[in-house]
């Protein structure tokens, strides 16, 4: 297999930190490059092959840790006063399958999924940090998927995804629960006031037989600082919606529109088959975002909102949008090439969607939609785009280290190019002292990387964290030094596939 070979800025060090870069050459300027990330701590949650660490959240006023396992069941619970030296604590039992956590001065929250019936209502359970006894239940709508408190801890917020059913013969309404901690009152905030007219074609809604509500499914949830306002990502549809925590009500909602992968700065290796990795081109492809994790900044007075975008798709029993480019009925007008489009080594192993493209309703394919946008997104809070990494995380992994370019979860490169590439899986920001870092979890090639976004329409990648034996990271939070056990801030990963959790120590060189 041919490896494209580009100049190599990059030292890699895959043992166990992290890689670092020529910061003066990659990124612009060396800003920041006496920070350090040293893995300074790890373990491995349950006994399984893998689902068994998925999401965490830290309690600073215990230093305990609380791990998402839904295949067994509990939360996890381990004691980090030394991250050098975790310690398994007893585990909490739970009445549903967890999704999601959150913490917020010593109350934890837990996002239930109905264990009988994945489409009927779930909870949200609360329990002291402490004596993890249960606080609370509150009721949720279907699939509660995220959870989170708002920064002044007045509100717990749960992403409602309402998935369909494996026949798409039970889609329950999406919908975005709001706990008030004081009060105990619960609001559900639903779509039913939306439809596709008044929303446009930037956003999604293309589910068979299904209602704007039914359509929706919100995934994850950010809150401004004020603690006023949620965001909260519709992976599926491509789109935003803006929650008013005080009013209760969804107030917008944004479709993200598309990324065009015709444009320089947006090539991508689009084929599994072509015997080349790293082999990126421009294609004649438009990208839906289709955000997974989301994250609010307050940056120099300025409000944003990042995104990791993943790239999915619906692909159940009942109905499946997926299709690979070689097997679409492309239009001969739009696309007078197709034979040579449709090859394997071409755009022809490119997964796709029969959902969209057919613009002039003729049976053809008059645009080719792609899921994804292999990329971070550094949004205003109405949604426009402030900038795009565009094609940097793969072309930074491939420089990197080329083995692990677009891999399947520690498998051989290329495998993903196919797909959705890396897939951006998580992000969260924290800062130190001036600076402002950006972390974007990739859950295919695994690692984590770490930009500084000080100036939000500029960048600039830092590091990339990975140790080869963490697969799959899901779970992503900082701890900032004021809250840590250490003095200095820390990163938390957890890794879906590997089941490992990482600790990292974010320190600064003398």
């Amino acid at each position: 297999m041919k490896i494209f070979n580009k100049s190599i800025l990059f030292t890699a060090i895959l043992t166990g930190t992290l890689v670092s870069c020529d910061l003066d050459d990659y990124s612009g300027g060396g800003s920041n490059e006496n920070l350090t990330f040293d893995k300074i701590g790890s373990f491995i949650n349950g006994t399984g092959d893998e689902g068994f660490a998925e999401i965490s959240a830290f309690d600073a006023k215990t230093n305990k840790l609380f791990v998402v396992n839904p295949n067994d069941g509990v939360l996890s619970v381990w004691d980090l006063s030394d991250p050098s030296t975790p310690v398994k604590g007893t585990a909490i039992s739970l009445n549903g399958i967890p999704n999601s956590v959150a913490v917020y001065d010593g109350t934890v929250a837990v996002a239930l999924e109905n264990a009988a019936n994945k489409q009927a209502n779930g909870t949200v359970a609360t329990y002291d940090s402490n004596s993890q006894q249960l606080l609370s239940t509150y009721p949720a709508g279907p699939l509660p998927d995220m959870v989170t408190f708002s920064p002044n801890g007045k509100y717990i917020v749960a992403a409602n995804e309402g998935e369909p059913d494996d026949l798409y013969t039970n889609d329950p309404e999406g919908s975005v629960t709001i706990i008030n901690t004081i009060t105990g009152e619960v609001n559900n905030a639903g779509f039913t006031g939306f439809s596709t007219e008044s929303i446009g074609s930037d956003l999604r809604v293309f589910g068979p037989g299904a209602s704007f509500a039914q359509d929706v499914e919100p995934e994850y949830v950010a809150i401004s600082k004020d603690s006023k306002t949620a965001y909260v990502t519709l992976q599926e549809n491509n789109g935003i919606a803006v929650v008013d925590l005080q009013s209760k009500v969804i107030s917008d909602i944004i479709g993200l529109g598309v990324k065009d992968y015709s444009l320089p700065a947006n090539q991508i290796d689009a084929s599994d088959k072509d015997d080349i990795v790293g082999n990126f081109q421009n294609w004649p492809v438009l990208g839906f975002y289709h955000p997974d994790a989301i994250t609010y900044a307050k940056i120099r007075g300025g409000e944003y909102l990042i995104t990791a975008n993943e790239g999915d798709a619906r692909d159940y029993d009942g109905y499946s949008e997926e299709e690979r480019v070689k097997d679409l009925n492309l239009d001969p007008t739009m696309y007078p090439n197709a034979a040579a489009l449709q090859l394997d080594e071409n755009l022809g192993r490119l997964k796709t969607t029969t959902a969209n493209g057919d613009i002039d309703g003729d049976g053809d394919i008059d645009q080719i939609y792609a899921y994804g946008a292999r990329s971070f997104t550094i949004w205003s809070t109405s949604g426009t785009v402030i900038y795009d990494s565009g094609d940097q995380i793969g072309k930074t992994v491939f420089d990197l280290d080329p083995s692990a370019f677009n891999n399947n979860e520690g498998g051989d490169a290329d495998k993903r190019s196919d797909d959705k590439g890396a897939e951006p899986e998580a992000v969260e920001v924290l800062k130190v002292g001036k600076t402002t870092l950006l972390f974007v979890g990739l859950e295919r090639t695994g690692g984590v990387m770490v930009y500084d976004i000080s100036n939000p329409s500029s960048p600039k990648f830092l590091e990339w964290l990975r140790d080869v034996s963490d697969i799959s990271p899901e779970g992503l939070i900082t701890v900032k030094a004021a809250d840590s056990p250490t003095g200095n801030a820390l990163v938390i990963i957890t890794h879906e596939v590997s089941n490992t959790v990482a600790i990292y120590e974010v320190g600064t060189e003398d």
